[in-house]
C-alpha cells in the first residue's frame, strides 16, 4: 500500500489515537485485527485499513515539518482510500457511494502530489 513509503517509515509501537494498541495481541501475533463490535465483512475491512494506516503513520520523524507533513497525510490519505473503497464494496446508501467516490479521486490525487513532492526534495 505505501509503495515508496516503505524506506521513509518504519513499524512501531502502533499506538492509536488514544494511546493503546491499535491491534492488541492479535495485531502482534500477525493475525487480523478484530474490530469491536461486529465482526462482519465490512467490519473486518475497516479494522484492518485502520491497523494498517496507524502503522504507517508510525514513521521515524525527520525535524522538517514540510516532510512530516506530507508522509503522515499520505498514509493517511491512503487510509481514507483503503475504507472509502471498502464503503463502495460494501455500502448501499448513493450519498455515502458518491462521497467514497470522490474520497478515492480527490485524496488519491493528493497522494500523488505529495510524493512527487518528496521525491522533488530528495525525500
Amino acid at each position: 500500500m505505501m509503495s515508496g513509503m516503505a524506506s521513509m517509515m518504519t513499524g512501531g509501537g502502533n499506538m492509536d489515537m488514544m494511546g493503546g494498541n491499535a491491534g492488541g495481541m492479535e495485531a502482534m501475533a500477525g493475525s487480523m485485527p478484530r474490530p469491536k463490535g461486529d465482526q462482519g465483512p465490512s467490519s473486518m475491512a475497516f479494522s484492518a485499513a485502520n491497523a494498517d494506516m496507524h502503522r504507517a503513520m508510525d514513521f521515524v520523524y525527520s525535524g522538517d515539518a514540510d516532510v512530516d507533513f506530507a508522509r503522515a497525510m499520505i498514509a493517511h490519505h491512503e487510509g481514507a482510500i483503503a475504507m472509502a473503497k471498502i464503503a463502495l464494496e460494501h455500502g448501499a446508501d448513493p450519498e455515502i457511494l458518491e462521497l467514497a467516490a470522490n474520497v478515492v479521486s480527490a485524496q488519491g490525487q493528493e497522494v500523488e502530489f505529495m510524493k512527487a513532492w518528496l521525491a522533488k526534495n530528495g525525500q
